[in-house]
C-alpha cells in the first residue's frame, strides 16, 4: 500500500471517529461565526472607548455569574441517565429550571444596585437588569437542548451557534456604528436570546405532557451538586480578574484588559467550549467498556493538541503585527497583555477533558475539589499580581494556568485509568 493511500485511509478512519465529526461540527461552527465576530471586534474597538469596554465587562461578568447558577446539571444528567428514566426526569427537570432561571432573573435585578454602588457608577443598574431578561426564555427549549446533546446531534449545535452569534456578532457591530456604547455590547445577548430558544425547540419533539411537579428535583440537585460547584468555581476563575481590576484599578484599565482577553482569548475559548461539549456525550456512550473509553480519551487529547496548540502559539505570535493594523494604534498598549492571556489558552483544553474524563467516570465530586483549590491559588495569584496593574494580573493567569494545570490534566488520567484497571482486573 503507498504513502499516499495509508494517508487517506488514516483520514477516513479519523473522520469516522464520532468524537472528531462532533468537534469539527463545533469548530466549524466557531470557525464561520469568528470571522464574523472579527469584524464585529474590529469595529467596537473603533467606535467604543476603553470606559465603554469596562462598563460592558462589569455587566457581562454579573451575567455570567448568574449563568453559572443555572448551570446545576441539568444537562449532564440527562445526558447519561437510563432510557427506562429519561422522560421522567425531563418533565422534572424543566419545572426545576423554570423555578431556578425565574429566581436568578430577580437576583440579579436586585444586586444591580449594590453592584453599581460598589463601583460608584449608577449607569450600571440599567444595563445589569436587561442583561438578565434572557433567563426568562430559555427553559422553553432547555430540555430539548440537552436531548439533542444526548443524541449527539451535534450538527444541530453547530447551525443554532452559527446562527445565533453571527446575528449577534453582526447586530452588535451596527449598534458600535450607531454610537450605542457599551450598550453594543450588552443588547445582542438579550435580541439573539430567543434564537437560541427556537432553533433547539423545532429541532427536537420534547415537551411537556405533565402539570408541575417536583418529583425527583432532589435527585437531580444531588447529582448536579458538584458540577455546579465547579461551573460556580470555574466562572469565577473566568471573570473574577475582571472585577479585581475593575475596582482596584480602573475602569479604563479593565476596558484594555477586557479588549485583550476577548481579542487574544475569545477564539481559543469558543474551541475549549466545543471541546467541552462534544467529549462527555462521546465517553459517556463507552463508559462501560474501558478499552474503547481509554481509547476515545486520548484520542480526543491528541485532537486538541493538533488543533489548539498551533493556533495559539501562531496567534500570540502576530499578535504585534496584527493589533495596531486591524484594531487600531490606542489598542497596541494592550499587546503584552494580549499575548500573556492567549498563551493561557494552550493548557486549558487538556485540563477541561480531564473534567470530563472525571466527570464521566462519575466522580464529579474530585473535579469539585480540583477547581475549589485551583481557584483558591488563582485567586491568590491575581490579588498579587494586581499590584502591577493589568499586565501584573494577566502574567498571574498565565503563571497559573501553565504550572497548575498540566498537573490536574495527568493526576486525574492516571487517576481514572488507573481505577478502571483495577475494576477490570476482579
Amino acid at each position: 500500500m503507498s504513502l499516499l493511500q495509508r494517508t487517506i485511509d488514516r483520514i477516513k478512519h479519523k473522520l469516522a471517529d464520532r468524537f472528531v465529526r462532533n468537534l469539527g461540527w463545533l469548530t466549524g461552527s466557531e470557525a464561520v461565526t469568528r470571522v464574523i465576530s472579527l469584524l464585529r471586534t474590529v469595529i467596537l474597538a473603533r467606535f467604543l472607548t476603553e470606559t465603554d469596554y469596562g462598563l460592558a465587562a462589569i455587566v457581562l461578568t454579573v451575567y455570567e455569574f448568574t449563568l453559572a447558577f443555572t448551570r446545576i446539571g441539568v444537562g449532564a444528567k440527562l445526558i447519561q441517565s437510563d432510557e427506562k428514566d429519561l422522560e421522567e426526569l425531563c418533565i422534572s427537570a424543566y419545572w426545576l429550571n423554570w423555578a431556578v432561571f425565574a429566581g436568578l432573573f430577580v437576583v440579579q435585578c436586585l444586586a444591580s444596585v449594590p453592584i453599581a454602588f460598589f463601583y460608584g457608577n449608577n449607569q450600571l443598574i440599567f444595563p445589569i437588569c436587561i442583561a438578565a431578561t434572557p433567563l426568562l426564555i430559555v427553559p422553553i427549549s432547555a430540555i430539548n437542548y440537552a436531548l439533542i446533546q444526548r443524541q449527539n446531534r451535534f450538527k444541530v449545535v453547530a447551525l443554532n451557534n452559527t446562527i445565533q452569534l453571527s446575528f449577534s456578532s453582526l447586530f452588535s457591530a451596527l449598534l458600535a456604528f450607531l454610537g450605542f456604547g457599551m450598550w453594543a455590547i450588552v443588547l445582542p445577548i438579550v435580541i439573539s436570546a430567543p434564537i437560541w430558544v427556537l432553533i433547539y425547540y423545532i429541532n427536537h419533539p420534547w415537551r411537556p405532557k405533565k402539570k408541575f411537579t417536583t418529583k425527583r428535583w432532589g435527585e437531580i440537585l444531588g447529582f448536579g451538586k458538584h458540577l455546579l460547584g465547579v461551573q460556580l468555581l470555574s466562572t469565577s476563575r473566568n471573570y473574577l480578574d475582571y472585577l479585581i481590576v475593575g475596582r482596584f484599578v480602573s475602569i479604563k484599565e479593565l476596558g484594555i484588559y477586557f479588549f485583550a482577553f476577548n481579542a487574544g482569548l475569545g477564539i481559543s475559548l469558543s474551541i475549549i467550549k466545543a471541546i467541552q461539549n462534544a467529549l462527555l456525550p462521546h465517553l459517556s456512550a463507552v463508559k462501560t467498556d474501558f478499552s474503547k473509553f481509554k481509547h476515545y480519551y486520548l484520542s480526543s487529547l491528541k485532537t486538541i493538541a493538533i488543533v489548539i496548540v498551533p493556533f495559539v502559539l501562531l496567534q500570540s505570535s502576530l499578535a504585534p503585527f496584527y493589533v495596531p493594523i486591524v484594531f487600531g494604534q490606542k489598542w497596541v498598549e494592550a499587546v503584552p497583555i494580549l499575548v500573556l492571556i492567549c498563551l493561557s489558552a494552550i493548557p486549558r483544553p487538556f485540563s477541561e477533558a480531564a473534567s470530563q474524563l472525571l466527570i464521566a467516570f462519575g466522580r464529579p465530586d474530585l473535579d469539585l475539589r480540583w477547581n475549589a483549590i485551583f481557584t483558591t491559588v488563582f485567586i491568590a495569584a491575581i490579588l498579587i499580581g494586581v499590584n502591577w496593574g493589568a499586565w501584573g494580573v494577566a502574567m498571574s493567569v498565565l503563571l497559573i494556568h501553565l504550572i497548575a494545570m498540566p498537573l490536574f490534566t495527568m493526576w486525574a488520567t492516571n487517576y481514572v485509568f488507573g481505577k478502571m484497571r483495577v475494576l477490570a482486573a476482579k
